[in-house]
């Protein structure tokens, strides 16, 4: 097969290509394929029968294909060895081996724990031996007592997950947790969040964002209060939208804001095709990125922004949303705020699509502000055989975690947010919920039984704090395609190409991956839907960190009522600490077998520990020889 440096490779063999590297991925990820005369068929991998253990083995082996081509790749191997090469820190010579705690002496130490008759000098004994804290990463701040970038420790322990490691568009925060009971804070386990996928049937129901759901509550307890709601809310919509072009065109009118008419909506429609058009025939990214609309004092412009082609499209295909959802509100008989009106509106097929198009609407303000999603967490080891994964799940619900969200979003602008209104938009980043999938579907998650009665940790008495489970995940992704496959398809359809509807521009819908490779599947005549479902359905769940998430994420509430106080946050990171030492490693340790397991991994040379990084067999380098 042709390689992409081969020479200048027709459309008809990048197809070719593109369509064999997506079969050989599937392959390797254990789909069944049967080649007949005629058709070749690709099926995904049937469970029947397996064992629970068998099944999670599957899905390890198939993330373990694309992380060991990562590992492969020359810079990531040379990040390796790097990280692992010694050299002068603030406190004498060092390497990120320093970073892990030596498994003999935490063995050592947690024996004596054990051996102590006392309940409480055994928890004081226990404090000493294992202290977590957290800790927030940021770009080119380096650890205090290492010398080492907290980036670079992040990102090195993250290359021994199973998973491959790679950047997310959107927010996101990555954290230590660290262990200053021992010299150098060794890692206990790292977490990351991410923006929160726009799109999660299971998650939404759960927490109301639910078309069916939202409608079926409003039909069963209709207010004044949420007619209110609905108005502001379309009101808040509108006045959030540039439409200084919009009036100048004659496009619109001010009068119709209030009384919309058909034509008007119709016009905003014809509009926003036509500039969605433009913006595909000529999309640059380098028009879009934070910078390039600077004015001459630094400020973004953001009125010019407003005007490029994506965002005038995206301006006016919401605008005509908006007043469709008004103009049919008043047509149900939502013309004034009282229960009644709103029952009867409900009761109508107009009514009913008008309120499914706003939650989904008022959604898109919160989802990617006021909730995160937890793309990373767990312990390395030693900790790992000690249940430290469940210890970083508890970390990620301090009110610290909380207060670095604040600290790095609070005073950030909204690149969508400000593009559409044409004005610098900040929205207070309330974090009250985080939300997440179990790695595997089947058998125990560190997710399971995290239950914490609040006033163990300085909390409200009768309330609990815990990772609720929702339900199971449709196994729908991308995780299974190859970056060869990706390439493929972007050289496949290049940038700027009038077919393409995906440039990977911010700003011009959710999940860019998924819209592109759906659009390369079936540009080659693959079954895209079937192709992107691979059937490794996950466990969800949903953690609360306020009393009114619920009613945060829909608008009504402004401000959070936090379970744990942000006041006291760095007592409640220890009271937490002190929950798990109790709760998990109090019993841990005197079960067979796991100080044993814990003192395996030693740092003398040579170096045995499960928390170094594992280069492939072909790119292995001892360091030490």
């Amino acid at each position: 097969m042709q390689s992409l440096t081969a020479g200048v490779a027709t459309k008809a063999d990048l197809a070719l290509q593109f369509a064999c590297s997506v079969v050989v991925d599937l392959v390797g990820q254990g789909w069944k394929l049967k080649v007949g005369r005629k058709k070749v068929r690709i099926q995904t991998p049937s469970d029947e029968g397996a064992t629970p253990e068998e099944i999670k083995q599957r899905v390890r082996a198939g993330h373990l294909v694309r992380r060991d081509a990562q590992l492969r790749e020359p810079a990531m191997a040379e990040f390796v060895r790097g990280m692992e090469q010694r050299r002068l820190g603030p406190t004498g010579w060092v390497s990120v081996f320093s970073l892990m705690r030596d498994g003999r002496d935490l063995a050592k130490k947690l024996s004596a724990a054990k051996e102590e008759p006392s309940d409480a000098k055994r928890a004081g004994l226990l404090s000493s031996v294992i202290a977590p804290y957290v800790q927030a990463v940021e770009p080119d701040v380096t650890c205090p007592v290492s010398g080492l970038k907290l980036m670079d420790i992040w990102r090195y322990f993250r290359h021994t997950w199973v998973s491959t490691y790679k950047s997310l568009p959107g927010r996101s925060m990555m954290l230590l947790v660290r262990d200053a009971a021992a010299p150098y804070h060794p890692v206990i386990g790292i977490a990351a969040l991410g923006s929160s996928v726009a799109q999660h049937s299971t998650r939404d129901e759960w927490i109301g964002w639910d078309s069916d759901t939202f409608i079926k509550k409003l039909a069963e307890q209709p207010s004044a209060a949420w007619c209110r709601w609905i108005h502001e809310s379309i009101d808040r919509l509108v006045d959030g939208l540039y439409r200084k072009d919009l009036l100048a065109a004659g496009v619109i009118q001010g009068r119709h804001v209030s009384k919309p008419t058909e034509e008007v909506i119709q016009g905003l429609m014809k509009e926003a095709a036509n500039a969605t058009k433009a913006h595909h025939l000529d999309a640059s990214a380098a028009d879009h990125k934070r910078g390039s609309n600077e004015g001459a004092n630094g400020s973004i412009g953001w009125e010019k922004q407003a005007m490029t082609p994506l965002f005038l499209g995206k301006r006016a295909k919401t605008l005509a949303m908006l007043l469709g959802i008004r103009r049919n509100l008043v047509e149900a008989g939502l013309g004034e705020c009282f229960a009644g009106a709103l029952r009867k509106a409900l009761g109508t097929p107009k009514g009913k699509h008008a309120v499914r198009q706003l939650v989904r609407l008022v959604k898109a303000e919160h989802v990617g502000v006021d909730m995160m999603d937890i793309i990373i967490c767990g312990a390395v080891a030693p900790y790992n055989v000690l249940l430290g994964g469940k210890l970083v799940c508890l970390m990620l619900t301090s009110p610290e975690v909380v207060e670095f969200y604040r600290a790095r979003y609070g005073a950030q602008q909204s690149i969508i947010a400000s593009s559409m209104k044409g004005a610098p938009v900040v929205r207070a980043p309330n974090l009250v919920l985080l939300a997440t999938t179990s790695l595997y579907g089947v058998g125990s998650s560190q997710y399971n039984r995290i239950r914490v009665p609040l006033e163990a940790v300085g909390g409200k008495a009768g309330a609990t704090l815990e990772y609720r489970e929702l339900g199971m995940s449709r196994g729908f992704g991308s995780y299974h395609f190859s970056t060869a496959s990706l390439d493929y398809l972007e050289t496949l359809i290049p940038r700027g190409h009038d077919n393409r509807k995906v440039n990977s521009i911010f700003g011009e819908g959710v999940n860019p991956l998924m819209r592109k490779l759906r659009d390369g599947l079936a540009g080659v005549g693959l079954p895209a839907d079937e192709l992107l479902m691979h059937g490794n359905q996950r466990l969800v769940y949903g953690v609360p960190l306020a009393e009114n998430f619920r009613e945060v994420l829909l608008g009504r509430d402004k401000r959070p009522k936090y379970w744990l106080s942000l006041k006291s946050a760095a007592d409640s990171t220890k009271m937490l600490a002190e929950f798990w030492r109790k709760r998990w490693l109090a019993g841990r340790i005197t079960r067979p077998g796991i100080l044993e397991g814990v003192g395996k991994h030693t740092l003398s040379y040579p170096v045995i520990h499960g928390a170094r990084v594992q280069l492939p067999k072909d790119e292995e380098h001892d360091l030490f020889e």
